[in-house]
């Protein structure tokens, strides 16, 4: 009877041994990534642990992952990651605790180990420019370790831990001392997260008084109005001009760059550049800024997905600043095929210099919907060229135009099995009826919008279940390089339906019926939802 109560001791002794171990852990993981925070404000935010190992999750991540990631979380897909990290973290940190409470060491060891992972992550990204990127994750770590080795130490042997409070008295286990080392710990870590935070933030204030500075002028070349019947009076349809606010993003970056426009600058070489330059954010202002409502679309869009929006952008001519710089496109004999844009987070773009200077409204926008670039929308300065998906025409928070070939370089996309050349397909959307909606019987609404930049939307038709082709009543077009709203009065009877919408655009091609991925060049088919009449 005796040693079944001391076995029934020893197993409890050894369950509270194990807790206190993983607490342990928790807290010296607690204040690794709280004083990596904190150093990393000294050293820059994207230094720090979690987005550098989170950064270099998406580098490494294949491309269908990405895609899935993008589908199933949407603009939440970085916060999910962030946080899929620090749940990684939490249990890694647990579980070194508990090994630490065998071999004190391992604990500490465990802890270093992920402050090198940490500094290689952070070290390796492409916007890695000094090794004291490294910095936040090893002081992180060293920070962690000992708190580790402290806190296991004042467990004391396991014989030390009985299951009694007048028992946990004994000489080896100080409860007291403990858990004000504890407290202590805590405290001390949450004090260092909160000021790093703090001085991160900080840090983009100036950036932020630089794009409130900014007093965009009057662009020499404006948008013509948009043209009356441009937007349908359709409830549900998508607004003619997307706001900032509601404007999709897609981007790698975890933390969003803020980049002070009064040191920005944009450098301009390479193959067939015989004029190099070197721009300020004020070099650009002061030159002839043109006006034009364009359509963007992600090529991560699923056929009828939200990766698409269209506003009004003022910029510089991309096209007669290469000139300016002496650059020819390959049709009048220039050497370089390849216009590789990179950007402040280390992303690079590749888009056909053929494509940029065709005479169609390429531009370095400075400005968004009648304001300077929103942070999230690539201020101060983005790349866009109407008629190519964004990842191999839109660069945000660009810094560098390289011009060179297509066989010499691949871009970050195009190493990730995304094709070099992207032209955006010709699609469109049913906004409403949404999917699954139950509409009464009689005349509904079906409504949307169609787009093929560069090319021009003629024709948009809808299909209820296995019926014919009906031609849709489209809006006024803007310009071919717009989406254009259009809607079909459907006659709707009880019961359940597929409606289905496809466009024609301005060559003559309609939109395939074929279904194909985003990868690599951009989703095909056609859009259709299920509504029930009642």
């Amino acid at each position: 009877m005796d040693d079944g109560m001391d076995d029934d001791n020893k197993d409890k002794r050894s369950l509270k041994r194990l807790s206190l171990g993983a607490l342990c852990g928790l807290l010296a993981g607690y204040a690794a990534i709280a004083v990596a925070e904190l150093v990393s404000a000294a050293v820059r935010p994207e230094s720090g642990p979690v987005v550098a190992v989170g950064g270099a999750a998406i580098d490494r991540t294949p491309s269908a992952v990405k895609d899935w990631a993008i589908r199933q979380f949407g603009t939440n897909d970085k916060l999910v990651l962030q946080l899929g990290i620090l749940a990684v973290l939490c249990g890694l940190a647990l579980l070194l605790g508990v090994l630490a409470t065998r071999r004190r060491r391992i604990g500490s060891l465990g802890i270093l180990a992920f402050g090198a992972v940490g500094a290689l992550a952070a070290t390796g990204r492409p916007d890695s420019t000094s090794v004291a990127d490294a910095l936040p994750s090893v002081v992180g770590a060293v920070a962690g370790a000992a708190l580790m080795y402290r806190l296991i130490g004042r467990i004391g042997p396991a014989e030390a831990l009985a299951t009694t409070g007048e028992a946990a008295d004994r000489p080896g286990f100080d409860r007291r001392a403990f858990v004000i080392s504890a407290t202590a710990a805590a405290a001390a870590s949450t004090g260092a997260g909160l000021a790093g935070q703090a001085l991160n933030s900080s840090q983009g204030r100036g950036a932020a008084a630089s794009r409130k500075d900014v007093l965009l002028p009057a662009p020499s070349s404006e948008a013509a109005p948009t043209p009356r019947g441009a937007a349908l009076r359709v409830k549900e349809i998508s607004p003619y001009v997307t706001s900032n606010a509601d404007f999709y993003r897609v981007d790698t970056a975890l933390v969003v760059p803020k980049v002070d426009a009064t040191t920005w600058k944009l450098r301009i070489h390479g193959k067939g550049v015989p004029r190099e330059r070197t721009l300020t954010f004020d070099d650009l202002l002061k030159m002839p800024l043109i006006e034009r409502t364009i359509t963007l679309t992600c090529v991560s869009n699923e056929v009828g997905g939200p990766y698409i929006g269209n506003a009004r952008w003022i910029g510089v001519p991309l096209a007669g600043l290469l000139r300016q710089c002496g650059v020819e496109p390959p049709s009048r004999g220039g050497p370089a095929d390849q216009l590789v844009a990179r950007s402040v987070d280390g992303m690079t773009l590749g888009t056909p210099v053929e494509d940029v200077m065709d005479g169609r409204d390429a531009m370095l926008a400075v400005g968004m919907n009648g304001e300077p670039l929103p942070f999230v929308h690539g201020f101060p300065v983005r790349m866009l060229v109407p008629g190519l998906y964004g990842y191999v025409s839109a660069c945000k928070w660009i810094r560098d135009i390289e011009l060179t070939t297509f066989d010499a370089y691949d871009t970050y996309w195009v190493k990730r099995d995304w094709a070099q050349r992207a032209p955006i397909k010709t699609q469109s959307r049913i906004d409403t009826p949404k999917p699954f909606a139950r509409p009464a019987a009689g005349t509904v609404v079906v409504a949307g919008v169609a787009w093929a930049q560069h090319r021009g939307i003629d024709k948009v038709e809808v299909k209820v279940d296995d019926g014919p082709w009906e031609e849709a009543r489209l809006a006024a077009e803007d310009t071919r390089d717009t989406w254009r709203q259009w809607s079909y009065e459907w006659k709707a009877t009880k019961g359940t339906h597929t409606l289905t919408v496809r466009a024609t655009d301005r060559t003559g091609e309609t939109q395939t019926e074929r279904r194909t991925r985003t990868i690599p060049d951009g989703a095909s088919g056609r859009h259709s939802v299920v509504v029930t009449v009642d």
